[in-house]
Parts: structure tokens; sequence; C-alpha cells
């Protein structure tokens, strides 16, 4: 998240202060560059490994602060979430076996982090979405309490002036609005720093957009949110409207927002990210900065352009460009944001070797990506990756349009393995980790696929809220092995788990396709309803969803008692309707909802949420959970006879 000391609620001579300062560190960064006061030659990777907490229930945990306390590290930080942490990995220089090195040093702060969580009774799980997140778990009671983040925060809603809106359409739908950036906390990332010099940076930031459809398409591992299935990598979609402050006449008039992945190639220096994002986004924070920039490098001192930095990282490319600086030397990186975390170590840095691989092999084979393929066509494989993964068409050069899996297969390896030979990686770890693509992506095996496949198989037997746990534990326990993703078998419904965990409160269990009718409606189609899906009570709404009565079972054989179930019949549903109805929100305690059925007599409670109709409890649902316990408590009974 960047610099931790920002200012919040600054007076407008503070902000016109702060902009001026942007402006003179921008002029700063071009003549760096113009006086090649770079380090050049040389070229490193690095990495950020983002990861979730949860509990023993496999939901968030939120003792990120707790866990940081017991491994008191420095590589180890907070982000955004109380239920996230960040571990920051050293920089390698691209030779030999520095692959190796990152993914043992990748292992060690994993063990390390899980080590820490155990103490506090949390573990760690490794995927870009976790599955089990839940929107409770997005309140700004989950946001660690860090100046930086509120202000962050406060500045975000405050720009957009209204709730955040979330539409995404996949093999389900989640349409939602929230009403604070704690979204972004549903995405953890491994975040690839690939250090270039700043005669190269044109040509290879180029190329890192070029080659991030394709990677993204083999990386793919977030598809499930809030419980329901998006795209093969949602991260994309949840962080672009997570903090997407447009107003709706910025919408109309096509502003990009704060995440984006751009619009058009680098022409000349990597100052025209920076330029063209001062120009776009306004300051939201402010920071203290440095008096006199341009007279440090007179005195042979590299600024660390603190006010361009702060502004930087309040604007999310997918492909960032990052300044640095080390013990006086300055750098540029490209900070490449489209890789999910996990799932496994293994996998990660696979994926990382497939960048690099890509980056270098390319830039020594084609030079100019402009001149291969258009800018358009490279968006358009971003967003079809996003979506689809592996199954993703994608466009390449000479205009052709490939399968993913083939185009990755047959000729982006090929390129990323040369590519890293002329690096001087060592041939084995070339092998071990371009091997792990190949078979991942000729199998078809994906993180996303994974997780997808895997609830289709328990698909029946159990809650929703069951087979997530159940998904999420197996994901845990498979990555803590250190096999690829590959080579996990599909989780697997275990009904040993701690059931009652998912029958906490009502949402976690209520039904939710429902089938409801309109108080216009004529009886008649209630009965047929009821006939058709095998259901005993129909609610009614109007027509902007509010729950405004409801019909059971026992009123309509009360009216065929009466004879008024007839096909000529053409009595409105308003008119029987019950009206005086009991209702309880998604996150009544079970026990509650129980005690209101009982006390009330009452076979069926709706459960509203402002207003509006989102689940329903009947009886059947109850039924369930108590020959759940019928049963536990015969198996105990059994056991204590045996042993007896």
């Amino acid at each position: 998240m960047g610099e931790q000391n920002v200012n919040e609620g600054v007076t407008a001579q503070e902000r016109q202060k702060f902009m001026q300062a942007l402006l003179t560190e921008v002029q700063v960064l071009e003549r760096m560059v113009a006086e090649g006061l770079f380090e050049t030659g040389i070229r490193r990777v690095g990495a950020e490994q983002e990861m979730f907490l949860v509990d023993s229930s496999r939901r968030p945990s939120k003792k990120a602060l707790e866990v940081l306390a017991q491994i008191d590290h420095p590589a180890f930080t907070t982000e955004l979430g109380l239920f996230n942490m960040e571990a920051n990995l050293s920089p390698y220089v691209l030779k030999n076996n520095c692959l190796r090195e990152l993914e043992e040093e990748t292992n060690t702060y994993y063990r390390m982090a899980q080590a820490g969580a155990k103490r506090v009774g949390a573990d760690i799980a490794l995927v870009g979405i976790l599955p089990t997140l839940s929107e409770a778990d997005l309140g700004l009671d989950s946001m660690v309490p860090n100046p930086r983040y509120m202000a962050l925060n406060n500045a975000l809603v405050g720009l957009r002036g209204k709730d955040f809106q979330i539409t995404i359409n996949g093999l389900d739908q989640l349409n939602i609005r929230h009403d604070n950036i704690m979204l972004e906390a549903c995405n953890t990332s491994f975040q690839v720093h690939f250090q270039v010099g700043p005669d190269e940076f044109v040509r290879l930031y180029n190329m890192a957009q070029a080659i991030t459809g394709p990677l993204l398409a083999t990386v793919v591992n977030s598809p499930i949110l809030l419980g329901k299935r998006l795209w093969m990598e949602s991260r994309i979609a949840v962080f672009e409207n997570s903090i997407d402050t447009r107003t709706d006449v910025e919408q109309k008039r096509g502003i990009r927002p704060r995440v984006h992945f751009g619009d058009n190639w680098v022409e000349n220096s990597v100052a025209e990210i920076y330029k063209e994002d001062i120009a776009r986004f306004r300051p939201i924070l402010t920071v203290a900065t440095e008096d006199d920039p341009m007279g440090m490098l007179d005195n042979g001192i590299i600024p660390k352009l603190h006010a361009l930095n702060l502004h930087n990282g309040t604007v999310y490319r997918w492909n960032r460009a990052c300044y640095g600086v080390a013990d006086n030397v300055a750098h540029l990186r490209i900070e490449n944001r489209v890789i999910p975390a996990g799932p496994s170590v293994l996998d990660e840095i696979a994926n990382t070797a497939f960048f690099i691989g890509l980056m270098s092999g390319m830039i020594n084979k084609i030079g100019d990506i402009r001149d291969y393929i258009d800018f358009n066509s490279v968006h358009a494989n971003f967003l079809a990756a996003a979506r689809s993964g592996l199954s993703a068409e994608l466009h390449w050069f000479n205009e052709k349009l490939l399968p993913a899996q083939d185009l990755i297969l047959d000729e982006l390896l090929p390129l990323a393995e040369n590519g890293l030979k002329l690096t001087g990686i060592a041939p084995e770890d070339v092998q071990r980790y371009l091997g792990v693509i190949e078979t991942r992506v000729g199998s078809r095996r994906t993180g996303a696929l994974w997780q997808i496949e895997s609830l289709e198989k328990m698909q029946g037997q159990g809650t929703q809220d069951e087979c997530l746990r159940n998904l999420t534990d197996s994901m845990i326990r498979q990555q803590n092995t250190g096999k690829p993703v590959h080579e996990w078998e599909l989780a697997e419904f275990c009904p040993q788990q701690d059931w009652r965990q998912s029958y906490q409160t009502v949402k976690q269990f209520m039904t939710t396709d429902l089938f409801t009718v309109r108080p216009g409606d004529i009886i008649d189609f209630v009965a047929s309803l009821m006939d058709w899906r095998h259901v005993r009570h129909v609610p009614v709404e109007d027509d902007t969803g509010n729950l405004i009565g409801l019909i059971s079972h026992r009123t309509l054989l009360r009216l065929l008692a009466q004879g008024k179930l007839s096909p000529e019949n053409k009595t409105p549903v308003e008119s029987v309707m019950q009206t005086d109805i009991h209702t309880v929100s998604p996150d009544t305690k079970t026990v509650q909802a129980i005690r209101i059925m009982r006390d009330n007599h009452i076979a069926c409670l709706p459960v509203v949420e402002n207003g509006k109709l989102v689940g329903l409890l009947t009886e059947h649902d109850l039924i369930v959970v108590a020959s759940r316990l019928l049963e536990e408590s015969l198996l105990s009974v059994s056991e204590d006879s045996e042993k007896t």
C-alpha cells in the first residue's frame, strides 16, 4: 500500500503544494533518465507474497496484527484487511539458480507465516480470492487500523460520492453495493517485480502489456467471490470496481477507473506513464516531500520522489512502473500485478519464470512488439483471459486468433524457455518451472478450474457453505504439500467436518432459489407453482422486490375445501395472502430463528434484507439440522457404549 505517513483532509493550499511537488518530481525523473542516473546493465526479479488468514472453520480470521507480532520479522507487513498479510521477498539478480532461491525464500516465509498463524489459532491460505469470504467480512471493522488505509478509504469514498456498485456476470451473477473499499481486500496476489534499465523500459513495458493476456490465462486462481462462480480470475473485475471513484458523468465520458490496463502503448519514456496518471487522476492523499529534489541531484544525492511514489500508489495499473532508490542508486521496475496468490508456492515461482522468460525471450526475438500486434487486441486478450482462462480465444501476431492453450504450448513456452536460457538461468530450473506450466496448461488444470470442478463434484452433498469450507480446507492441505495444482486431487465433501459451523446463521443454509408471485397473480398460478416445483410456501413480492405477503399450502387446502381452485376462478393472490408475516435477517442466529418459528407455530420464515426478500427458511431446512444432531448424538452414544 506504499507510504504510510500520509496526510488526510488537507487544505487547498497544501494540495496545491503537493501538486507542485508532483510536477517538479516528474521533471527530476526526466532529468535522471536523460543523464543516465539509473542503474543499468543488470536485471533483477523480486516479489510480494500476499496471503489470507483463516480460522479453524476455514473462514477469514481477523488476526493479522497478532500473527505479525508472533512472526516479528521485517519482511512481513499488513495489507488492507485484518485477514490479509504480505511478505516482501528479496531481489535476485537474474542468473543461475535465482528462481530456486526465490522459491526457497518464499517457502521459508510461507512456513513462518503458518507457524505464527497456528500460535494464535489461525492458518494460511494462498489463493486469489478466498472462497469462504462473505459480505460480513468486508466492513470497516475488518480494516487494519492504520491511518494510511482509513485515509485512502475516506478519500476514495469521498470522490465516489455514493456506494460502489459491482456487477459481474459469470456462471453466476454478482450484483452488490458496498459503502467502503474493503472489497479490495478480497484480492491477494503474487506481485512480481522485474528491474530493467531506463533505455529498455519502453520496449519491455510494452512487452509486459502484450503477454499479460496469455500469462493471465495460464495462472487464473480466483473464480469464486461471495459464493458466486464468476470469472476465472475474478480479481480483475473486483479490483477495477472496488475503488472505481468515477461519477456517472465521468463514466459516460469514458474516463478510465483508477484500476486500469491502459489505452495505448508507451512511446518514448517511463515519464509518460507518470504524466498520464497525474493528468487523469487527481491526488487523493498528500505526504511530506523533499524540499529541493533538483538541488539534491546537483549535489549527487538521488531523491526518493515521495510525491510521485505516493500518487503512483493510488493509481493501480495491472503493469505498473515503479521507481526506487537503494544505497543512493535509482532503479526502475515493472510490477506485474495480474498473477494471483497460490495455488502453491511452486506454482507461483513457475508463473514468475514464465513471465520473466517471455519478457526476455520476446525482447531478444522480436524487438518492438508494436510492429506485431495492435494495442486493442492486447487489451481484449487481457479481458478474455480474465473471464475464461485457458478457454479464451486470444489474438496474436499476423492477426491470428488462437485458443489460449494452443498459443501457450506451441508458441509462448518455447519463447520463454529460450528467454530463460539467454538470461543464464540454470537449465534444470528452466525445466522445473516451465515443466509445471506445460503440464498445467496441457492438462487444463489451473487453480480456477480445480475450484470449479471440485464444487461440481460436491454438488448436492451439503449446503453451499459446507462445500466452500471443504473446498478451502482441501486447498490449504494440498498447497501445504508443495505439489503444483495439476497434481492435486479434487476436493471432496467431508462429513466429518464440524458441520455445525455451517449452520450458525440463517444465511448459511437458507433457500435462495425462490419462486415468487405478484399480488395481482391468480391463485391457480400459485397452486401450479407448488405442484411443479414441490414447494409448500410461495412469497409475494411487489414490483420492486419488497416482501408483502406469503401463500402457504395450507391456504390452498382451505381454498380447495371451499371449492375455489377451479380453472375458471381468477381469485387474485392479494385477496388471500397472509400479510402478518414474521421475518428475520440473513445474520439472524439459527437458534433465534428456531425459537421464532416454535413460539409462533409457523413453518416458514422469510429472510429479508433492507425490505427485500433474499431467502426462505422452512421447517424442512430445520429437519435437516435436527437429523444431523440426532445422528451425531446416536454416534456419540454408540461410541460411549463401546468404551463401556
